[in-house]
């Protein structure tokens, strides 16, 4: 308010400029602060969890597992920016994970349709027979290979067993043998397949000259066979070839379902895997979940919604096959680091009150980082601080992967007791979870309970054909899932529970006819005059789909939950390199703008969703806009240096005053969050510098491309973010130090340049000046300083290593130099007067 009331006649425009930004930035600092008002931390206790659904009952006297099953969602949709290998690991710390087998099944979605992952994933399920049942065995963490064969700690701590260390020798040999088929099969595949196309080849011109014999007239044309991709057993790829064709491309080929892995039995299995085994796995249970590779139908002429579209092909074929009533969803590099993660989430999922929960979401923890962390790629701020915060609301956001999410909820239906708005969830643990099956319950029984337990008319069958398509198979696996995902009815506060026991069942085993009906779900046309994608799975029309699906669920009264482990839950990696990095950010960025623009903005809520919760999407879609204000905001100090004023008259004790206890105030409560979350200092303002960098660079590209997207109907196309390691072997984070040039580095190396030459600019000024004025000078310089600040990473990145700085980067930075320096005289050109102050060596007429 003193801002505004005392403006700076002097410089009026540098005085609007400033008031109007610092009032977008309050603004903006208001939307970030209202959601945190209610910050909670939560806990479980795994113990709790075993004692209700895996110890004698009386209504489950063996205490087999009474918990819901679980289907684990992996995405990938290119081998050569997804390494295979880095996928195969992911598989295979789900495989050896801490939860009942029979309740488990994993789901590899393949969008390229490539030979070289499906191979891939067979090779990780015969290395799983050993792998497995030596993390049972000897409690290995983390059951992801890699990860444990490179840990910098004492692999020997804690193992008490005497044929530990033989076991763990054999299997780094085997997993070393692993690596190298794997890291083969793109060879093997290449030369299986020209042999196979020499062979037909030969045939075919054996097969022409035969003819040419019989009939003696007919000139030799030479043979011409498309060059398919042949498969180990002698016959063609159904889906992408490496030589394209048709019917046989990235976008042009068949839907294929594959069971590696075949649903265990019902009992446990000890004992060797077989007699030539190489390992003592007596009195292990040797049993592996379920592993199916999926890849979806595409067509030319349909749009398939790219990641969204590949997600609600895995809801529709997993409903079928095994009907999990909970599903995980993780992306191809991100694996499981704390073996028990599911237990946790189910902690939650099965607490009273927990049938209101549709999704738990674990923060997102990364390896391969460099120890400063140059680009906040760890994200500290935002997964310690803002998801937490959220937790006390309806909970946080949906990002991506490592979410938890209940199958009914991903239906698009209401949650239960939808019209009561009282709190009806408490923060203690209780869990629950098992695969659903149409053998573990009657359906006409669950949908009796169903209607009775939710409101309104959600659960009308007679409309199920139009929502969900037309399988029976899968409209019948709906009311098994909403039944299967309930609570334990073993307490009078627990509404709409299930009763103990109930899912002791042993499920179905699969069958031709189920697996037919599977691929028919995914094939392109199955989604044509149906709700998926628009109210029902994965919602399409936004690069952050994430987001948006989180948004409806918690937009019809759902809640969701953050669980934070004390062991990560999940590890994956994360771009450090700068030019990936500022992509990445471009990437969430342009989704924020484009919820803003759509029907998806929290303005439009409806009543169920809570005001701080609303005013958190909001700012969901808010936050890149401010990339306009803070670009304007970190020229002012520049252009104050230039012409010689300031944002205010005069550096008196009143502004002085006022900035300090504004100042000191910000601190206090960067400090208050920096403790309550547990992050360091450095993380903090880590995230501080790139909050800058982000803003004044894809933020602000995000922006320009939503208004084309919007006023122009120009689509905007993102590509998968390269998860491969730099070529420097003998650097782990060789990466770190590649120069890439992109437009998004224009804006904040302008900022640099002109920072820089205002500095020079000033001082010689106010050195040369009959009457220096020093207070503007140093107000300038500091802001000036503290921009840079900001920037250093960004200008540390562009130096590459040892200084390696490309070409380019000292072209632009000549060319925008020269630019600006040539347009501020062209605005402003020096006066007589002025030249008088330097001698009058100058003279303009």
């Amino acid at each position: 308010m003193w801002r505004i009331k005392h403006q700076n006649q002097d410089a009026i425009w540098l005085w609007g400029m400033s008031i109007v930004c610092e009032l977008w930035f309050a603004f903006s600092w208001v939307l970030d602060q209202l959601p945190k008002l209610c910050p909670i931390n939560r806990a479980t206790d795994l113990s709790v969890l075993k004692e209700k659904f895996e110890m004698p009952t009386p209504n489950n006297p063996t205490g087999k597992s009474d918990l819901p099953g679980i289907d684990i969602f992996v995405s990938t949709a290119d081998p050569e920016k997804e390494p295979v290998l880095v996928t195969a690991n992911t598989i295979l710390s789900i495989l050896a994970a801490d939860y009942p087998v029979e309740k488990l099944a994993c789901y590899v979605s393949d969008d390229g349709g490539a030979l070289l992952t499906f191979e891939a994933m067979a090779e990780a399920a015969s290395f799983a027979n050993f792998w497995v049942p030596f993390c049972r065995k000897h409690d290995i963490e983390p059951r992801n290979p890699d990860s444990y064969f490179n840990l910098k700690r004492d692999p020997f701590k804690n193992k008490v067993k005497p044929d530990f260390v033989k076991d763990r020798r054999r299997i780094k040999r085997e997993y070393d043998e692993f690596k190298v088929r794997v890291n083969g099969l793109p060879d093997a595949i290449r030369r299986r397949s020209d042999a196979y196309h020499a062979r037909e080849e030969i045939q075919a011109m054996n097969l022409q000259r035969e003819k040419m014999k019989a009939g003696g007239d007919e000139p030799f044309e030479p043979v011409k066979i498309p060059k398919a991709t042949w498969m180990a057993d002698g016959t063609h790829w159904p889906g992408t070839w490496l030589q394209p064709s048709q019917d046989h491309a990235r976008g042009d080929h068949a839907g294929i379902i594959q069971v590696m892995l075949k649903p265990p039995s019902d009992m446990p299995m000890y004992g060797n895997i077989n007699e030539k085994s190489p390992l003592d796995f007596a009195g292990v249970d040797t049993r592996l979940p379920m592993l199916v590779y999926v890849s979806r139908e595409k067509r030319p002429g349909y749009d398939h919604n790219k990641k969204a579209g590949a997600m609600n092909a895995l809801v529709r074929a997993s409903a079928i096959m095994s009907n999990g009533p909970f599903i995980l969803n993780l992306d191809c590099d991100h694996y499981i680091y704390n073996s028990k993660a599911l237990r946790e989430g189910m902690c939650f999922m099965m607490d009273r009150g927990g049938d209101r929960l549709c999704y738990v979401q674990f923060p997102q923890r990364f390896e391969g980082i460099d120890p400063s962390d140059r680009y906040a790629n760890h994200n500290t701020v935002f997964f310690d601080v803002n998801m937490r915060a959220l937790d006390g609301l309806q909970g946080p956001v949906y990002v991506g992967t490592g979410c938890l999410f209940r199958r009914i909820a991903l239906y698009g239906f209401d949650p239960p007791r939808s019209k009561d708005h009282s709190p009806g969830f408490c923060s203690c643990c209780l869990p629950r979870r098992r695969k659903a099956s149409a053998s573990n319950a009657n359906p006409e029984e669950t949908m009796a309970l169903r209607m009775g337990d939710f409101d309104g008319d959600s659960m009308n069958l007679a409309t199920f054909p139009k929502k969900f398509g037309n399988s029976s198979f899968l409209i019948d696996s709906i009311p098994v899932a909403e039944f299967q995902g309930r609570p334990l009815a073993d307490h009078p506060s627990v509404k709409n529970g299930r009763p103990p026991g109930a899912l002791t069942i042993p499920r179905e085993m699969l069958d031709a006819s189920i697996v037919a009906e599977a691929i028919s779900v995914i094939s392109c046309w199955y989604e044509e005059k149906t709700e998926w994608g628009i109210r029902v799975g994965w919602i399409y029309g936004s690069v952050t789909e994430d987001v948006v699906t989180g948004y409806r669920m918690h937009n019809r009264g759902w809640k969701s939950v953050y669980c934070v482990t004390q062991r990560d839950a999940f590890r994956g990696t994360a771009p450090i390199n700068l030019t990936d990095r500022l992509h990445q950010v471009l990437r969430w960025a342009t989704g924020s703008v484009e919820i803003f623009f759509s029907r998806n903005n929290a303005l439009f809520a409806s009543s169920k969703m809570k005001v701080l919760q609303r005013i958190a999407y909001l700012n969901v879609g808010i936050y890149p806009f401010t990339s306009i204000f803070l670009i304007v905001y970190c020229f002012l100090p520049a252009l104050s240096l230039f012409s010689g004023q300031f944002i205010v008259q005069t550096l008196n004790v009143t502004f002085l005053t006022y900035l300090l206890i504004i100042t000191i105030t910000l601190c206090l409560l960067a400090m208050l969050e920096i403790k309550w979350s547990g992050i360091a200092l450095e993380e903090w303002w880590r995230n501080e510098q790139f909050w800058l960098i982000g803003g004044t660079s894809a933020h602000l590209a995000a922006v320009l491309q939503g208004l084309l997207k919007v006023i122009a109907g120009i689509e905007i196309s993102f590509t998968l973010t390269s998860k491969q390691v730099g070529d420097d072997v003998d650097d782990e984070f060789a990466e770190l130090y590649i120069v890439k040039w992109t437009s998004l580095m224009i804006p904040p190396l302008t900022i640099i340049m002109i920072n820089l030459v205002a500095i020079a600019v000033g001082f010689s000024r106010t050195i040369y000046s009959t009457i220096p004025q020093w207070s503007k000078l140093l107000g300038g310089v500091f802001f000036s300083f503290w921009v840079l600040a900001h920037l250093y990473p960004f200008a540390k990145g562009l130096m590459g290593r040892r200084g390696r700085t490309p070409t380019i980067v000292y072209v632009w930075s000549g060319l925008v130099s020269i630019t600006i320096s040539l347009l501020w005289i062209a605005i402003k050109p020096p006066s007589q007067a002025a030249n008088s102050q330097f001698g009058g060596s100058f003279s303009f007429p």
